[in-house]
């Protein structure tokens, strides 16, 4: 059985485990995002936002399409052109 960490002021330990579980929380939630990032940067959920700033900074004046159409582009260019992937 664990003892309660006695604070030296003569409080009561529950503010001390509050803590620890505030700040057990705010490590899992920090974990969360961080793997929540990581699948969107894996799937590519910022390209559209790099071609857009791409087009900005090489093509000024150039047409932005709309992020529907640029996916829709971008599948259908994977679809006829399937040479980076296994099958």
């Amino acid at each position: 059985m664990t003892a309660a960490v006695q604070p030296d002021d003569g409080r009561s330990p529950r503010p001390v485990a509050i803590g620890r579980l505030r700040t057990a929380a705010n490590a899992g939630v920090a974990w969360i995002r961080a793997l929540g990032s990581w699948f969107n940067a894996v799937l590519g959920g910022h390209d559209y936002q790099h071609y857009v700033d791409h087009l900005q900074r090489n093509h000024p004046g150039c047409e932005i399409p709309s992020e529907r159409e640029y996916w829709r582009r971008r599948h259908a260019d994977a679809d006829n052109n399937p040479q980076n992937r296994c099958c």
